[in-house]
């Protein structure tokens, strides 16, 4: 893969989300604050794993009312999206370097987030690997808790066996309802696509899998596994 260009890390910052350390069981969890941070109260939707930022800058682009926020574990792909968002001029976005399952338990505040976008996570093929996939019952039920109802979850793989697996967890989940999958259009430029993996994919001619999820109240004893 030819090297990442990005911008110096100064330039950077003012779209960095600094993460704190690991909390400290002894004190209480502090959240993010979005409002404190975009500057203003809009609505709020966050990427997990976003990689070169594709969705992100086009999303934030088309959608300037929104504010978009992306959590990514590889750091040349934090430093890379930043800069493209930084030279777009987007005050819209802000990205975080880290693990999004740390990151939703202890830093999102209960039914803050307008809809959630997972976009061909890493399937970790080798058996040994698959417990370091984001998508097991935890993940699912931090993302039933940040939220917020009507809320969206998003979700695109390529891989048919992960589709399974994920549409199982979250059909398990008494607060997701599945909605019909989004609409598929035609490309029209070679930026025209969801992330920089659908258009690999996609051009390859490679089947994809899709479901959106919406978030919606339920009872409370609905959420409880013991009844009486």
């Amino acid at each position: 893969m030819r090297r990442l260009v990005r911008m110096p890390l100064e330039q950077l910052q003012p779209v960095l989300l600094e993460l704190p350390p690991p909390p400290d069981p002894t004190r209480p969890v502090e959240r993010v604050d979005w409002r404190s941070i975009f500057g203003n109260d809009h609505p709020v939707e966050l990427e997990v794993g976003f990689g070169k930022g594709l969705f992100l800058v086009t999303a934030a682009q088309q959608c300037p009312q929104i504010n978009f926020a992306g959590v990514e574990i590889e750091k040349k792909y934090v430093l890379y999206s930043a800069t493209r968002i930084v030279k777009r001029r987007l005050p819209n976005v802000r990205l975080a370097h880290g693990d999004v399952r740390g990151f939703l338990r202890d830093r999102v505040a209960d039914a803050t987030l307008q809809a959630m976008h997972v976009y061909f996570p890493d399937p970790w093929w080798k058996k040994r690997h698959q417990k370091r996939r984001v998508f097991n019952e935890e993940f699912v039920s931090q993302c039933g808790r940040v939220l917020r109802t009507g809320g969206k979850l998003h979700v695109v793989t390529d891989v048919e066996e992960y589709f399974q697996i994920i549409t199982g967890l979250v059909a398990a989940a008494p607060v997701f309802q599945l909605l019909p999958p989004p609409r598929v259009k035609e490309a029209e430029h070679d930026l025209d696509y969801l992330t920089n993996f659908e258009r690999k994919f996609r051009k390859e001619g490679r089947p994809i899998w899709r479901a959106l999820y919406e978030r919606v109240q339920v009872p409370s004893d609905a959420l409880d596994p013991v009844k009486s």
